[in-house]
């Protein structure tokens, strides 16, 4: 998910995962590569040329930006046209308000129509779940709790959901089941319980880091006492998570000295009236799967100007 440094700090999707997801979008409205747009052949000259402008209809968190220049690269070799021209004037991770211009693109009509609908969509997607995220980022502010997305993603969107979530304000969990291990429920099953599972996890991949999904105060404290150090506290009661939290840092105290370090999560069940409460708790992190398999899509139109 490296690439590079976009406006505002945002580090974008890497270009071929970017450029991946246009071919394949572009690919699924034409009918294959190149394929073809029978409206817009039929009813729009070669030689024609238009202005257009991207525009919120509602207001949100602007996210997507990055799409545009590929896209509409990919587009116009489609066709066989010069890539239009693309002028953006909003940055991703910014506040949008309804009517807000995002972007003014020019050139060749055919290529213009052709990458529209590809276009709104990934936006879109992008900037409701951005919006999505930065509710929880407002609601969280000045507690030190972050906000986190996880696997519930839409299939072959992960790394542009992921991005939209930073855009958001939010922090990625992991990008899939390979860079980090998390221990849930049927890995303990599988392994006999929660601590042989960390064990046999932390075993076979040393330089990985383990997080273990826990319900109980007492097997938080059985998988610090085994060497866990990143806990997933996994539909508690207020209350409860809030006892697990203070066993868990005074047993690492105990354990590692003061300055030992352990890092705790909250999900199951979340909300944004609930966030403040469970944030009071001392948690490190709250994880929201809503922010991408739940988040509308944001309204962004396309606006003929000449």
């Amino acid at each position: 998910m490296s690439g590079q440094d976009q406006a505002g700090g945002l580090v974008g999707p890497a270009a071929d995962v970017l450029a991946r997801l246009v071919r394949t979008a572009l690919d699924e409205d034409l009918g294959g590569d190149p394929g073809t747009d029978v409206t817009t052949t039929a009813t729009v000259p070669a030689d024609a040329r238009t202005v257009v402008e991207v525009r919120l209809r509602e207001p949100g968190t602007v996210a997507g930006q990055v799409v545009w220049v590929p896209l509409l690269a990919d587009a116009a070799r489609r066709l066989g046209q010069e890539t239009p021209v693309v002028e953006l004037l909003a940055a991703d991770g910014s506040h949008g308000a309804a009517g807000d211009v995002l972007a003014r693109l020019s050139g060749p009509t055919r290529t213009l129509l052709v990458a529209e609908r590809t276009g709104l969509n990934l936006v879109g997607r992008a900037c409701g779940v951005a919006t999505a995220t930065r509710a929880w980022v407002d609601v969280l502010a000045g507690t030190g709790v972050e906000v986190l997305d996880t696997r519930k993603t839409t299939p072959g969107l992960r790394a542009w959901e992921k991005y939209a979530v930073r855009c958001g304000g939010g922090t990625n969990k992991r990008v899939g089941l390979f860079d980090v291990a998390m221990v849930k429920d049927n890995h303990a099953a599988a392994a006999g319980s929660v601590v042989a599972a960390y064990r046999a996890v932390r075993s076979t991949s040393p330089d990985v880091a383990v997080e273990v999904e826990v319900e109980s105060t007492e097997v938080a404290l059985a998988v610090v006492r085994a060497g866990g150090r990143f806990l997933m506290c996994d539909n508690m009661t207020p209350d409860d998570l809030a006892r697990t939290v203070a066993a868990v840092r005074a047993l690492v105290a105990e354990l590692d000295g003061p300055g030992g370090r352990v890092l705790l999560e909250a999900t199951g069940g979340l909300t944004l009236a609930r966030a403040p409460e469970v944030a009071a708790t001392g948690v490190d992190f709250v994880s929201v799967g809503a922010l991408t398999h739940s988040s509308p899509q944001l309204d962004v139109g396309l606006d003929w100007t000449g």
